[in-house]
C-alpha cells in the first residue's frame, strides 16, 4: 500500500497538469506513492495526455465539472494510503516537500491537516496561511482597508512570523496533506461548497473535533494560482462570495451572515457602477467583467 496518495483536481489545465506531474514524478523518487488525477469534464485533451503520458496515473473521469470538494471526495474514497495530499494542478512540488510533511505527520499524530509554504514562480513569498474569517476582517477585505492598515499580506499571514513547523487556523488549499484519521472521524470536504472555502471550512471541522492545522514552511511548492478559473472570472468572483456567506452561515451567528451578504452586494453594486462609468469614461472595454450585483443577490437568495 503507497504511504501516500496525492490527488490532482484539473478542469482545462492540460499544460499546467503535465507540470504538477512532472514535478511529482521528479521529487517523489524513494517512496511509495499513489496518483489520482480526477478530470471534471476537460474539453483541452487533459484525459488523453494523461494517459498517454502518465500511465501509472489513476485517472478518474467526470462527465461534468463537480468542483473541487466533491471531486477530491471521489479520489479520496478510492484510495486508502494512510495519508493523502490534496495538491492543485495549478502548483509543483519542490525537493523535499512531501517528505517534510510526511515527517511532520508521523511525529504529530493529531495533524489533521498539514499546509505548505506556498511560492510564486519567481520564488517570492505567497499567502499561505491565516486565521478563520470574522465579520470585521470581511470587512477590512471588501473596503481594501485591511492592506493599508496591515500590510500587503493581509488577511493572510506575512513570511516574517515563521519561526518552524506552527500550529494555525487554516492554510491555503493549493496543497493539503491530510491524515486519513482525521477524515474517517471528521469527513471530508464539504460539497456545499463548489468552489473556495472548502479547506477553512475542513480546517473548523477539524479543530471542533480535536485535530491540529499545521503549517509547515520547510515543505515549500510552487503555486501559479488561478489556473482552472481564470477560464470564468465573474463566476470565480460569484463562487467566492456564496462560499463565504455559506461559511458565515455555518460557524457565525445569523447577524454576522446578514451583515456579511449586505457588505458583499454594496461593494459589488459600487463596483458594477464605477466599472459602468469608467467604460463610458474612456469609451472601450474597461478591465475585466464584474459580476453584476443583482446576480449575486439571486445567489444569496438561492443559497
Amino acid at each position: 500500500m503507497a504511504q501516500v496518495t496525492i490527488i490532482i483536481i484539473n478542469w482545462n489545465t492540460k499544460s499546467l497538469l503535465a507540470q504538477c506531474l512532472d514535478s511529482i514524478n521528479t521529487h517523489c523518487q524513494g517512496f511509495d506513492i499513489e496518483v489520482i488525477v480526477v478530470d471534471n469534464g476537460s474539453q483541452d485533451g487533459s484525459q488523453e495526455m494523461v494517459s498517454n503520458r502518465y500511465p501509472q496515473v489513476k485517472l478518474l473521469q467526470n462527465e461534468q465539472n463537480l468542483g473541487f470538494a466533491k471531486a477530491n471526495n471521489l479520489a479520496i474514497q478510492a484510495s486508502s494510503s494512510p495519508y493523502v495530499l490534496l495538491l492543485n494542478s495549478d502548483a509543483l512540488l519542490t525537493k523535499g516537500a512531501v517528505e517534510a510533511m510526511l515527517d511532520l505527520a508521523q511525529s504529530q499524530p493529531k495533524a489533521g491537516i498539514i499546509g505548505a509554504r506556498l511560492l510564486n514562480v519567481d520564488g517570492s513569498f505567497q499567502a499561505s496561511f491565516t486565521v478563520f474569517p470574522s465579520l470585521w476582517r470581511e470587512f477590512l477585505i471588501i473596503s481594501g482597508l485591511g492592506r493599508l492598515i496591515f500590510g500587503r499580506w493581509f488577511p493572510s499571514e506575512g513570511p516574517q512570523i515563521e519561526k518552524g513547523p506552527q500550529i494555525v487556523d487554516y492554510v491555503e488549499g493549493a496543497c493539503l496533506f491530510v491524515n486519513r484519521d482525521a477524515i474517517q472521524e471528521v469527513g471530508g470536504l464539504c460539497e456545499d461548497y463548489f468552489m473556495y472555502a472548502e479547506e477553512v471550512d475542513w480546517c473548523m471541522r477539524m479543530k471542533q473535533r480535536g485535530w491540529q492545522v499545521w503549517y509547515h514552511p520547510g515543505a515549500e511548492v510552487i503555486h501559479y494560482g488561478g489556473g482552472s478559473s481564470r477560464n470564468r472570472m465573474t463566476a470565480r468572483e460569484g463562487d467566492l462570495y456564496v462560499s463565504k456567506v455559506l461559511f458565515f452561515k455555518k460557524y457565525r451567528s445569523r447577524f454576522s451572515s446578514i451583515a456579511l451578504q449586505a457588505m458583499l452586494l454594496a461593494f459589488t453594486t459600487v463596483k458594477y457602477a464605477a466599472h459602468g462609468v469608467l467604460r463610458i469614461v474612456s469609451r472601450h472595454r474597461y478591465g475585466r467583467k464584474v459580476i453584476p450585483p443583482w446576480v449575486l443577490f439571486q445567489r444569496f437568495w438561492r443559497g
